[in-house]
């Protein structure tokens, strides 16, 4: 596949980024040192390299802020404890990291209950790949809602041509949690693309405990299973709880001989991934801040902002897995890859 099918454009705001829009000759209300701006952030598994590119990019265009942190720890349980903090502290903007804990702040555009959520402090998040398709917002172009963001996935359809490069497939292979909006909607979104393609999609989803929580428990099996069942490639969708759980994963796969395609870079940097196709952590945190810009510098209002993704996607391949898949790319493909080992 040659680099121009990777390199895609993206339109609009994201111009915005890629250059650099100096923003410190500005004279602002709030915002300088004396005066900060005061942003009540919530990761969902700790800080990631997304909230340091957010914070470097912030610091870099002169814009001084006051963060209050908030981890949920993977348990999605604490969002409405701190929606009632947002509430109380009342700061100038919330920054949500991925699908549950932006849902669980901001809640759908049509939700019947939105007294419950967040909706008159503007929200800006990051890492979350379908606002659209898991109720965040009726369109990613006019958002329409006090909310916009950054995704980060690259779509799903040049994410399964650029496996295809590496080697071809009739079958795909999925594993993911049946409780998480954002990857029932891509899976629903595979099986659209499945005749259109020329493939068999096969899934399996982690269990469910009587908690209500996914558990890894049977992983092992799931994926001997999909194997099994005659996948080419396991597919690691961009879902928060499979993030957290490539440590059985990866292992898994690579016992049965099944190459693993990441739609996230963690996947392949850390979780063991052959190979993955990835809008880079760093600078889709300093997407997600050159909005939160526009928003607080700017008095631009949320639903005006388009939702955007990266100009640009990185094709990475782990070289030590190949070796032990004994499935190397194609020559033509190490022109543009980034090759890693470890």
């Amino acid at each position: 596949m040659r680099r121009r099918d990777f390199l895609i454009a993206a339109a609009g705001g994201t111009a915005a980024l890629m250059t650099g829009k100096a923003l410190t000759g500005k004279a602002l209300a709030k915002g300088t040192p004396d005066d900060p701006f005061r942003i009540y952030r919530i990761t969902y598994r700790g800080r990631t390299p997304v909230e340091e590119g957010f914070d470097t990019y912030m610091a870099a265009n002169g814009i001084s802020v006051d963060f209050i942190e908030r981890d949920a720890a993977r348990d999605t349980s604490k969002l409405p404890g701190f929606v009632e903090e947002i509430r109380e502290l009342q700061p100038d903007l919330v920054y949500t990291w991925g699908t549950g804990v932006t849902l669980g702040a901001a809640g759908k555009f049509d939700a019947d209950n939105p007294a419950d959520y967040i909706t008159d402090i503007p929200i800006v998040f990051a890492l979350v790949s379908a606002p659209v398709k898991s109720g965040l917002v009726p369109s990613r172009e006019n958002p329409g809602r006090n909310l916009t963001g950054a995704v980060h996935v690259v779509p799903t359809e040049t994410q399964l041509r650029a496996m295809a490069s590496y080697r071809p497939f009739t079958k795909l292979g999925v594993l993911y949690t049946p409780t998480e909006p954002n990857s029932v909607a891509i899976v629903e979104e595979l099986g659209r693309l499945k005749d259109t393609l020329g493939f068999e999609l096969i899934t399996r989803t982690f269990r469910i405990g009587d908690d209500g929580k996914p558990t890894a428990d049977g992983v092992e099996t799931l994926i001997g299973e999909i194997k099994a069942d005659g996948a080419e490639w396991l597919y690691l969708l961009p879902d928060t709880f499979l993030g957290t759980v490539y440590d059985r994963v990866a292992p898994a796969a690579l016992a049965e001989k099944l190459p693993t395609f990441g739609a996230a870079e963690l996947a392949v940097r850390q979780g063991g991934a052959l190979v993955a196709l990835v809008s880079r952590y760093y600078s889709v945190g300093q997407l997600a801040a050159s909005k939160a810009i526009a928003i607080l510098t700017e008095n631009t209002a949320p639903r005006d902002i388009p939702i955007e993704t990266l100009s640009r996607f990185s094709l990475i391949i782990n070289m030590d897995i190949a070796r032990q898949l004994e499935l190397y790319p194609p020559i033509e493909m190490l022109n543009y890859a980034e090759v890693i080992t470890g």
